[in-house]
């Protein structure tokens, strides 16, 4: 009997599949808005748009927006309305503006409208407040503007010019897939419900505008023209920000009357992160919480006002990683202090719980992403400790307190079930919430392997085998590492889908060896500063329990990883042959070089030792390297270089190429992709690259070429 299809046995089918982003409640708790994300018609990008489901798990979910430039970043206002920002076009815009802007959905019913009319466009919805309509933003102007008006006349000359040139003064430069600049981000408060929707207001906006070009003389249109009259005007917090607000994670008090926000502050090549509250009306600021050498970040206020929660990281040095703290304090910074000392995790996000008296936290556990309960006070026998509320093989995100009945609202996945919406009750009972993307059928089946690592050490991860794997017909394996390397196997991504080589017979191990998150500092501690110690012996000790399987093929094994995932591929390749083949996606070779080129070198510098950084180089062991390579890299990675790609590539033909300069390794280079290769035609010519060179190479097959590389 043949076994039944699923959309990973196609790659095409597989990035036709619709994929849930993220979730926003409604402040009533009745719905959850899900952005949507759906290929485009000719495939080559996604079309997100907004939909709505009911909380409770009843219903059907409905389509909110509906336009062709898609829309994102959904948020509620008290009232209930719709925040998103979208480039669609705005009526009552320039026809050619195409940047994205805010955009309000009013819960009474009506058609979409612009609230912002920004030249250089609106980057995101940084907070919303739960009991006013004021939101913040974040948005950019160029440094040399001091007006909205100002930012709008330099950047219509840089377009007229066709200049595309950025003068920096800080470092650093780039940042992951994009360069910082020209411009800097802001944050704005605007007051949406001073947005005017009359009859009066549409007529006022055209005769303002030709007020002022009659005041001016029929100006050029480089002059400055007037913010509009008719949309509320952001007022900017945050004047002169330099490179301070290019990560922030802002939240607002109730009442919105004052923005918590973790600031960068400029350290040479480096920074810290410290936390200040801004008044949102006047633009007064005060710090909080500012230590040299730490970092405070993720704030979050209580539901009454008077408490924000936040996490303190000293920063990490060679010595050893550092715990991430939790901490909460008075809204004003008064009477720090520590929480779930003992707590051995990382927090990954923090909301208060209903009551106040507790932080709902996420955290890589053991494999998996549970949310917890945190007490802001011990109690009698222990009362006071970390709580697991949920008891599944799922990780969370995007979580939310239903202020109505306290219950949790949250999206969740796993290695076999894409990013979906549920309900959490008070007992840890979780109900599904109806979907727009159904979760698509899994081939296989998903187990979990451990082994015990030399030095005692328990080292877990997840093994999917395909469908008749067995004693008497073992599945070849496919050794996939985890990137970060602070990180863990355990959330779906829609980037790095095993399940798409589970379809083609492979079994897929997913371990977390040392530097993984979810198993507690010490285990992180394992592999600092010595990336090709434990971590490498780890992934060797984990691999043999596995091979010991007799439903797996311990003669056609390869390996394979992307970013610190790709550092170790390429470690493995200088230190063993017991692979067949062996593909290294944006991978650091050289980490001397990659230290220094990278987009954050302060930070990799910081946590290596000069000689660790030597001694654990990949690019030493080049000579002793006879597995076939597949070296994958994008030009527009800025967190891994392309040139340690191009060190590689010379460095393998330099040490392995025969007389006509052929070589067992293939190159596959993206002119315009970045760290992760997102554009859905180029994944796709990323996996028949990749599956056909395991086929040669695993599974004895022919060569073969994806038709689109010619």
């Amino acid at each position: 009997m043949a076994t039944p299809s699923t959309p990973f046995d196609s790659l095409t089918d597989y990035i036709a599949l619709p994929r849930v982003e993220a979730l926003a409640l409604s402040p009533d708790g009745t719905t959850a808005v899900l952005t949507v994300a759906v290929l485009k018609n000719d495939a080559t990008g996604y079309e997100r748009s907004l939909w709505a489901v009911p909380a409770d798990g009843s219903g059907s979910p409905r389509r909110l927006t509906r336009s062709a430039k898609g829309e994102a970043g959904a948020a509620f206002t008290a009232r209930g309305d719709i925040l998103f920002v979208s480039a669609r076009p705005d009526a009552e815009g320039d026809a050619d503006d195409e940047s994205g802007q805010l955009w309000l959905l009013p819960a009474a019913g009506g058609e979409a409208r612009a609230v912002t009319r920004l030249a250089g466009g609106v980057d995101g919805i940084a907070a919303t407040a739960a009991d006013a309509d004021r939101v913040v933003l974040a948005a950019s102007l160029l440094p040399a503007a001091d007006s909205l008006e100002a930012d709008a006349v330099l950047r219509a000359k840089r377009k007229e010019k066709k200049v595309s040139a950025i003068l920096h003064d800080t470092y650093p430069v780039r940042f992951w897939d994009h360069d910082l600049g020209p411009d800097q981000p802001h944050l704005f408060a605007l007051d949406v419900d001073a947005l005017q929707d009359s009859l009066a207001a549409v007529v006022a906006e055209p005769d303002a505008a030709a007020s002022a070009d009659a005041a001016s003389g029929d100006a050029p249109a480089a002059d400055p023209k007037p913010y509009p009259s008719t949309l509320p005007r952001p007022r900017d917090l945050t004047p002169r920000p330099g490179r301070s607000v290019d990560h922030a994670e802002a939240v607002l008090t109730p009442d919105a009357s004052l923005l918590i926000v973790p600031l960068e502050q400029r350290e040479q090549r480096g920074g810290r992160r410290a936390i200040v509250s801004i008044d949102t009306t006047t633009g007064a600021r005060t710090s909080l919480f500012d230590e040299v050498d730490v970092d405070f970040e993720m704030p979050a206020v209580s539901h009454d006002g008077t408490l924000i929660a936040y996490l303190r990281t000293v920063k990490s040095s060679p010595a050893g990683p550092t715990d991430s703290e939790v901490w909460v304090a008075g809204v004003d910074g008064s009477a720090p202090r520590r929480i779930a000392a003992e707590w051995d995790r990382w927090a990954s996000s923090l909301v208060f719980d209903i009551d106040d008296r507790a932080l709902i936290a996420t955290a890589d556990d053991n494999g998996r992403g549970p949310v917890f309960r945190l007490p802001l006070d011990g109690g009698p026998e222990g009362s006071g400790a970390p709580q697991r509320l949920t008891d599944d093989d799922f990780t969370y995100t995007h979580v939310a307190v239903d202020r109505t009945s306290g219950d949790l609202v949250a999206l969740r996945s796993s290695w076999v079930i894409p990013s979906h919406p549920v309900r959490i009750a008070a007992d840890g009972t979780v109900t599904p919430l109806v979907t727009p993307a159904a979760a698509p059928a899994a081939p296989g089946t998903i187990t979990e392997v451990e082994t015990t690592a030399e030095d005692g050490a328990r080292v877990r991860g997840w093994l999917l085998l395909p469908e008749g794997a067995s004693a008497e017909t073992p599945a070849p394996l496919l050794l996939w590492i985890h990137g970060g390397p602070l990180n863990s196997w355990n959330a779906w991504s829609w980037r790095w889908a095993p399940l798409l080589a589970v379809a083609r017979g492979y079994a897929v191990l997913l371990p977390d060896p040392a530097l993984s998150t979810g198993y507690g500092l010490e285990f992180i501690a394992r592999g600092w500063n010595s990336w090709g110690a434990k971590p490498y012996t780890d992934l060797l000790a984990i691999t043999d329990a596995t091979e010991a399987r007799d439903d797996i093929d311990a003669t056609r094994t390869a390996a394979m990883g992307g970013s610190f995932g790709g550092y170790m591929a390429n470690w493995v390749a200088g230190h063993t042959d017991r692979f067949r083949a062996i593909v290294t996606h944006a991978s650091l070779w050289a980490l001397d070089q990659f230290a220094g080129t990278t987009d954050s070198s302060e930070y990799w510098q910081r946590i290596f030792t000069p000689e660790a950084m030597i001694e654990h180089s990949p690019h030493r062991f080049v000579a002793n390297i006879t597995t076939p390579l597949l070296v994958v890299h994008g030009d527009k990675d800025y967190r891994v270089p392309v040139g340690e790609g191009l060190r590689l590539w010379s460095e393998l033909a330099e040490h392995h190429a025969d007389a006509e300069g052929r070589m067992p390794h293939r190159f596959l280079y993206f002119p315009d992709e970045n760290h992760w290769v997102l554009k859905p035609q180029h994944a796709v010519i990323w996996y028949e690259t990749v599956f056909a060179f395991l086929a040669e190479h695993v599974l004895g097959e022919e060569p073969a070429r994806p038709e689109l590389l010619g």
